[in-house]
């Protein structure tokens, strides 16, 4: 099952979307109301268990759409980062499955919303270690917010679709896009 931003005859559609930040260390998640107007912080978690909890979080919520930050270079080149928001979303589809979580995954081009994370942070007075704790949330409820503005704005799904490979088929490699295995 996908989210649509829209439901038949162009009403908004209801349901929670999540949104992912996901670090090295640390991964921000984020929720939506059932409107999609507001992104609101829920928790920054550890990276190694990121992808369970995210699933478990997305089926007590009944999330449908899953937006995961994908940090492009500025030039819209996917470098180490990109690639490591591309694995998280490898391991987040089984950890799906094994909820029976139909969530939707879609990649959102997220260039800089760490930065912004941070500077909104230091100028609301919060300082240097004691932000990190936070700053991966303040990315997701930036990441999703960006999306839910998008989704508004447009009528249609934001970012693109993070293609589910059946368990057993060989997946793409990482950083490849649906329209890249297109013209492959």
């Amino acid at each position: 099952m996908t989210g649509t931003a829209h439901e038949a005859g162009g009403a908004p559609a209801r349901f929670t979307r999540l949104g992912v930040d996901v670090g090295d260390v640390r991964v921000g998640l984020a929720r939506s109301d059932l409107d999609g107007l507001l992104a609101t912080p829920v928790e920054t978690l550890a990276r190694p268990d990121a992808a369970r909890r995210v699933a478990e979080v997305a089926a007590a919520e009944e999330a449908r759409v899953i937006m995961v930050g994908l940090p492009r270079s500025l030039d819209g080149h996917e470098g180490p980062a990109a690639h490591k928001a591309r694995s998280f979303c490898d391991e987040l589809a089984p950890a799906l499955d094994a909820v029976g979580s139909p969530a939707a995954i879609r990649l959102i081009d997220e260039r800089l919303t760490t930065v912004s994370a941070h500077q909104a942070l230091h100028t609301s007075g919060r300082r240097g270690k004691k932000h990190r704790s936070v700053v991966d949330q303040v990315a997701a409820v930036m990441i999703l917010q960006q999306a839910l503005d998008a989704e508004r704005a447009t009528g249609r799904e934001a970012g693109e679709t993070f293609v589910r490979t059946p368990a057993g088929a060989d997946a793409p490699s990482a950083g490849t896009s649906p329209q890249d295995q297109e013209t492959a």
